[in-house]
């Protein structure tokens, strides 16, 4: 967990003007959640909370094990939801159109700024960047834009019980430990949920949105019970350790050649 006197340069949600301008920042870190219902006792704004959490704790790293200065800006809350779970109070959707449009005028901004590295920290599943990725880097092809999944950067197995999908032990211990005032794990949903009958469907060889309301009571996919702030500790270190080393890598880019091994 992460002591605020200590990442005000790194994080844009409290840092000001007067500490930016003096430093030469060489990654950006987004955060891109959802505002959505999460089981009967997580906040809506999780997804937004936990990949801000995760990316300060990856720049404060990458700072502190191999000095790369990065800034993380705020969390955006626009996110693509499923039927069922858009029809609920206070979901939000962003349509597709939605999300390019903001993440092009964020772009445009630091690309403007001088800035030509920027990883997206996606907490939301339902979030897909890579095409828009690939609009971006032809209309900004000096600048680096990457994405990736927080919580796919370690193997949840290894530090959970029965790790599933949305609101489920993974968050809930992610959300203990960063946040453990938020959590009323004795309010939570058993998060029961139901497959698709086809076997296709089921194994991902074919692909549909599903329908919240026909797969989950609560919202949750898997059980929250067996969460502890411990295990969400050891799971959030392991992620954060493994971005600072990438931002280390990031930051030695300077031209999409560098990304590449040499030729053999």
């Amino acid at each position: 967990m992460t002591d605020k006197k200590n990442i005000r340069e790194l994080d844009l949600s409290i840092a000001p003007y007067g500490m930016t301008k003096e430093r030469n920042y060489e990654v950006v870190l987004l955060p891109w959640g959802a505002t959505e219902p999460h089981n009967l006792h997580l906040p809506y704004m999780t997804d937004c909370i936990l990949a801000h959490d995760i990316a300060v704790d990856a720049a404060r790293l990458a700072r502190e094990q191999y000095g790369v200065l990065s800034m993380v800006m705020p969390p955006v809350t626009m996110g693509a939801q499923n039927p069922g779970q858009r029809e609920l109070p206070f979901c939000v959707h962003a349509r597709y159109d939605t999300q390019r449009a903001i993440l092009t005028d964020i772009v445009d901004s630091l690309h403007r700024q001088g800035f030509r590295r920027m990883l997206i920290v996606n907490g939301h599943g339902g979030n897909n960047f890579k095409n828009m990725i690939r609009d971006l880097t032809a209309d900004y092809p000096d600048m680096l834009l990457a994405m990736s999944e927080w919580f796919r950067q370690a193997r949840a197995t290894d530090y959970f019980d029965a790790p599933e999908d949305h609101a489920d032990e993974l968050e809930t211990s992610v959300m203990m430990y960063y946040h453990p005032e938020l959590v009323r794990l004795d309010e939570a949903g058993e998060g029961t949920n139901r497959g698709f009958a086809s076997e296709a469907l089921r194994t991902g060889k074919v692909w549909l949105p599903r329908h919240w309301n026909m797969v989950s009571r609560d919202t949750g996919i898997g059980n929250p019970s067996l969460a502890t702030a411990e295990k969400g500790r050891r799971f959030a270190e392991a992620v954060a350790s493994g971005y600072a080393q990438f931002l280390n890598d990031f930051a030695k880019v300077d031209t999409v050649t560098d990304l590449y091994d040499p030729w053999g």
